[in-house]
Formats: C-alpha cells, structure tokens, sequence
C-alpha cells in the first residue's frame, strides 16, 4: 500500500481545488493511504472524503495562534504533529503550501518523495519540482493536477471538486429551514455577502457593495418568490447586518449561527448561491449547486468556478485596465475605489440569478 501526505494550509476554496488531486491518487492506486495535512479551520471540508483515511488540522498559522497564548502548548502541539506524521510512514509528499518549512518538517519525518511546486526557490527540500512563477495562465486545479506527473499519476477522470456532507449536519439543518418556514419544493436562495476570510484584512476588496446584496435579496423575494436564506461567519456580522438593514423584507439569516458542515449542509439545499469570490462558492461548486459570483481583484479564469459550467455558473466581473490586480500573489493598491466592484449593478446579477434558475442542467 502506498502512503501519500498532501499538505495544503490555505483556505476552504484551495482546498477543494486539490480534490481532484485525492481523486486522481485513487483512482490509480485504488489501495493507497491518504494523509491530508490542512489548518483547523477547513478540518470539516475534509470530513466524509472516503479518498482521504487521516487528517492533521494544525497549520503554520494555527500554531502561531497557540504560541501566542502559550509556548509551552505551542511546542507540545508541534512536537505532537511531527511524531503523528512520523509513525504513519508516509512514501511521498504533495506539497501545495509554497512554504519550505513543511517539506522540511516532511523530510525529517522520514518522507522520502516530496514533491512541489519551486516558488521563488522554495523548493530546496522537494525531491521532485515543477518551476513556478505564479498561478496565472489557467485554473489553480490544472496547476495542481501538474504534479500529478511527477508521480506517474493521470488526471481523473472527472475532474470536478468534491465535497461530502455528512448525514448529521444533513438532518439538522433540515430541521432548521423547516423551523423557519422553508419547506421542501421552495425556491431557496441563498445569499453570501462576506467570503474571502483567507485574505484577512483585505477581504473586503472581494466583496460587491452589502447595500446591493440587501436590494437583490429584495428582488429575489418578491419578484422570484424565494426564499432567500443570509450565510456568512461571525467575522462578517458586521457586513450582514448591512445587508439585512437595507432590506424591505425580512430573509432567514443564519450568519453566525452554523458549524463549517452545517454552512455546506445549507448550501447543499439551495437552488442557488449568490456570493462574492470565496470558500463558499467553491462548496456550492463542488455540490454541484448553480452560483452567481463576483469577481474584483482575482482572475476567475484562475480562481474561479471549476470546471466552468454556463449552465450552472454566472460570473459577473467588470473588466478594467487594472484588472485583475491580483497578479503573482500581490495585490495591488486600488486606486480606483473597486470600481471593477461597485459598478456592477443589481439588475445584472438578478438577470443572472433568472437566467441560470431557467437554465436546463443534465
């Protein structure tokens, strides 16, 4: 049997794109052991994935966290993490973290093949390494499905993302939209105005103005009659409640109020998603659900819905000199008050969201 470690300590988004990797890997080697080494917070979109047999929650970033607090608890965590990965005798490494310290870590594990991405000569402890510059010419998925080769692996088959939603978190957040009036057969929206958590600070720079999203949720309401449901975490409070605020009529907001599975629970029962670029787009995507997005910043063709379905994705984006301004990994400063953002207006997305909701899908 072989043993594969992938390591990704990024957001929810980045590590649905490396599904299709874990798919790949089993789709060749049927009896392989698939370790996944991701941070605390996306531990649940793992969760179900009968490709992956163990999980290690503790990032870079996590650890940091636990330092601050404690050392003493930082360094037992550490300590533990590394003697965890040692006795499961792992043969090879995917590493996506363009970050030497887990290769490292990995190598002194025992862990043989390590095989990355050479991001700005990053790669020293990598056995096998494709040169990168940055993401740019096409999908961060076929990025990762390049290290495929190195391990004489194909690309699967089907190479959507995937996502598994586990049965409890099912039943509880069935339990939760009939308690609030939302039956089966309805038309259900659902509405994600914050997303982006990975970009901290500047999250809000993916984000399409909240008194919009307020004004289609109207729309949606009363000219679609649906049930638009508002998702978000409890960092993006403050912009939900802008939302809801402008709002003539009153949604079912749940933002704050789910657990990681039961938000991918939620969206599993929607008809649509209506989000900025983020986490839960990419869940949506990977459940096969219809989304309407906006991108500012980031190039979609990079980091956007994949595979790209017309049929079941809009993408909504204005297209500037500037833009993108996220270009190998640096954002630029905005000079022109996310115009690429702000001038999209809400009678183009509701068209977007009434288009795909006609749209005939296999």
């Amino acid at each position: 049997m072989k043993k594969f470690l992938i390591v990704n300590p990024f957001g929810i988004g980045d590590v649905l794109f490396t599904t299709p990797v874990i798919k790949a890997i089993k789709e060749s080697e049927p009896d392989s052991f698939i370790g996944y080494w991701c941070n605390e917070r996306v531990r649940d979109v793992l969760k179900d994935n009968p490709g992956i047999s163990t999980v290690f929650a503790l990032s870079r970033g996590d650890l940091k966290k636990i330092y601050r607090k404690s050392m003493w608890e930082g360094l037992k965590k550490s300590i533990d993490l590394k003697k965890r990965i040692k006795q499961e005798k792992f043969d090879s490494l995917l590493d996506f973290s363009l970050d030497p310290r887990y290769s490292l870590i990995a190598k002194r594990a025992g862990i043989r093949r390590r095989i990355g991405f050479n991001y700005k000569n990053r790669g020293r402890f990598l056995t096998d390494k494709i040169d990168l510059d940055s993401y740019s010419s096409k999908h961060v998925v076929d990025y990762y499905l390049d290290l495929l080769r190195l391990i004489g692996v194909k690309a699967p088959l089907n190479p959507g993302l995937e996502i598994f939603v586990p049965q409890g978190a099912k039943t509880r957040v069935k339990g939760i939209l009939l308690g609030h009036g939302i039956n089966p057969g309805d038309l259900i929206i659902g509405i994600a105005p914050g997303a982006g958590a990975s970009w901290g600070v500047d999250a809000y720079l993916k984000h399409w103005p909240a008194i919009k999203f307020g004004q289609l949720a109207d729309k949606i309401i009363e000219d679609l009659k649906a049930k638009a449901v508002i998702l978000g975490d409890e960092p993006e409070k403050p912009v939900i409640e802008k939302v809801i605020n402008g709002m003539r009529n009153k949604p079912l907001n749940l933002a704050g109020k789910l657990t990681l599975e039961e938000l991918i629970a939620v969206i599993n029962e929607l008809n649509i998603l209506v989000t900025n670029d983020g986490g839960p787009l990419h869940i949506a995507v990977a459940l096969g659900k219809k989304t309407v997005s906006f991108f500012g910043p980031v190039d979609p063709k990079v980091y956007g819905p994949y595979p790209f379905d017309e049929r079941r994705q809009a993408v909504l984006k204005k297209d500037l000199q500037c833009s993108p301004c996220y270009i190998n990994f640096r954002l630029s400063d905005c000079k022109r008050k996310k115009e690429c953002l702000e001038t999209i207006d809400v009678s183009t997305a509701l068209d977007a969201v009434t288009k795909l909701l006609k749209m005939e899908t296999d």
